[in-house]
């Protein structure tokens, strides 16, 4: 990887200075030569991007999340090979975006991507069908970092007070009470988000530690080696541990969920080009020691299984920290503190969710385009584009007090969205750089000779854990642990399809040119 521009950035310090309404002349003519003007407030530099990657995947935490799931399909070794895994599928990915968003620095992410690599002739239909996924998918994790952080709220209650009964509308109400929360950050603070994001990438490290120690020092019992890096389980009714471990990869898969969320935030990053896929990289690598270190920690720490994969507070990672601490009230104080990392989590899902959604209607891709696209002339952010986020976060919260299992089915969209959202882009870039490579004008961040091999790795994982995010946490199926979200992923792209015939087509031409400096690879 090198930054080979030969250009000089004059401005701030990036890992310093947060000025606020600095715009670099580099950043300018970078987005210019994609045809795009800046009018969001560039205030965001390499650490507080940082920052909001770290947060938006929150690794160690939200592996914990979604603990139980690799724990029935795996078990404690498929778990941790899993991780691994993954973690190395996530870094080709990130890389693979990396040297995308240096050469094409815009929100759209990979919808623009897709239009500036697929051929003549199918640049409008597939940039657009990949637009709706990445917007659908992003609106759904928004609406699941509510509902996460809600119910995990409702788990501390019931650790603590055992006669407490939940219902599904207190849950969605605490959902309103968590998105109002991220509305006012996103809109009235939004100048201070780019100081946040450095807090809060603070507080990741610190509450690591903190739960990792206190969990290490005080679980009353430590399994042996052996049932921690050699016990493989199949308590989802597979007809082998080794089908069963891929089924279980959804939990590593979900805790590394949200890795492009930082490129819908490009246009607001100084130097973003090169500080944006270093920030990418650098939130996997510290995202995955945590996610893994605390992983180790909890399979040796974990106590009863069967406990924690029946508690009645629906997380197993609060049980497990109750059983760790031998006390009630340590293991809610630790698993709050965790709690604490999901809402924040969710305030830098709505900003990114925000501008994707912003991005796509910049380009009259979706419906009242031109309302969506307001950028407020003061605070400098997507306005509308948030406050739609929030509404369409909330809507879907409804869903669950009529029904859990179709709200969940919308949850696990997201990562099917997100995965059919880098295939594409992924496959045209491998595509072009095999066959027409003098038609790629690379950024001043590239992988150089191991550009192809890293790039056909990440679309082989993609494909393979999009393929098993499908399937069901058990078997035999029925309606309850039915997996809807291949069903709803195809309606999606259904979806995509028919308004592209009955709407699409006729408003979106591919990303609007907003200047004329437009240079050779968008001409490509």
């Amino acid at each position: 990887m090198t930054d080979n521009s030969g250009e000089k950035h004059s401005g701030v310090n990036l890992d310093t200075s947060e000025e606020v309404g600095f715009v670099d002349d580099t950043d300018e003519r970078e987005l210019a030569r994609v045809g795009k003007k800046s009018v969001l407030r560039r205030n965001f530099a390499f650490l507080s991007i940082l920052g909001l990657s770290c947060s938006l995947m929150i690794t160690w935490e939200g592996l914990c999340s979604v603990f139980i799931f690799g724990l029935m399909n795996g078990g404690p070794a498929g778990l941790i090979y899993g991780f691994l895994f993954c973690w190395v599928g996530y870094a080709t990915v990130v890389a693979t975006m990396g040297e995308l968003v240096s050469m094409w620095p815009t929100a759209g992410g990979q919808y623009h991507w897709t239009h500036m690599l697929a051929p003549d002739g199918l640049k409008d239909v597939l940039s657009y069908v990949t637009g709706w996924q990445s917007v659908i998918a992003w609106q759904a994790l928004s609406a699941s970092g509510g509902y996460l952080t809600a119910t995990s709220l409702q788990g501390l209650v019931i650790n603590s007070q055992a006669s407490y009964e939940p219902t599904r509308w207190q849950g969605t109400l605490l959902v309103f009470a968590i998105i109002a929360f991220c509305l006012v950050v996103n809109t009235w603070l939004a100048r201070l988000l780019p100081r946040a994001e450095q807090a809060i990438l603070v507080l990741h490290i610190i509450l690591f530690f903190v739960v990792l120690i206190t969990l290490t020092t005080l679980a009353p019992q430590k399994r042996s080696s052996h049932e921690v890096w050699q016990l493989f389980l199949n308590q989802g009714g597979y007809e082998s541990k080794g089908l069963s471990f891929f089924v279980g990869l959804i939990t590593p898969v979900f805790a590394f969920t949200g890795a492009d969320g930082a490129v819908h935030m490009c246009e607001e990053i100084r130097h973003s080009s090169t500080a944006l896929p270093n920030a990418l990289l650098g939130s996997i690598a510290i995202n995955g020691v945590t996610g893994f270190a605390m992983l180790v920690a909890i399979l040796y720490c974990i106590g009863d299984i069967d406990a924690a994969l029946n508690t009645p507070t629906g997380y197993s990672f609060i049980e497990i920290l109750t059983q760790g601490t031998s006390s009630v009230a340590g293991g809610t104080a630790l698993s709050a503190l965790l709690v604490i990392m999901f809402m924040l989590c969710t305030m830098g899902t709505v900003a990114s969710a925000s501008r994707q959604l912003w991005a796509f209607a910049r380009d009259n891709a979706v419906p009242n385009a031109r309302i969506i696209s307001y950028v407020h002339p003061t605070l400098k952010i997507p306005l509308v584009s948030i406050l739609s986020t929030c509404t369409i976060s909330c809507l879907l919260s409804l869903i669950n007090i009529g029904s859990a299992t179709v709200f969940n089915a919308m949850v696990s969209l997201s990562v099917a969205g997100f995965f059919g959202s880098y295939l594409l882009p992924f496959s045209l870039l491998l595509h072009t750089r095999l066959r027409n490579p003098e038609m790629l004008e690379f950024g001043p961040w590239r992988l150089g000779r191991l550009g192809p091999w890293i790039n056909g790795f990440a679309i082989a994982w993609s494909a393979l854990v999009m393929f098993f995010s499908f399937w069901p946490t058990s078997v035999p199926v029925d309606k309850v642990n039915m997996n809807w979200s291949c069903v709803l992923w195809t309606v999606v792209v259904m979806f995509a399809g028919v308004f592209w015939v009955v709407h699409g087509r006729l408003v979106y031409k591919g990303p609007v040119v907003e200047t004329t400096e437009v240079g050779m690879a968008a001409d490509a």
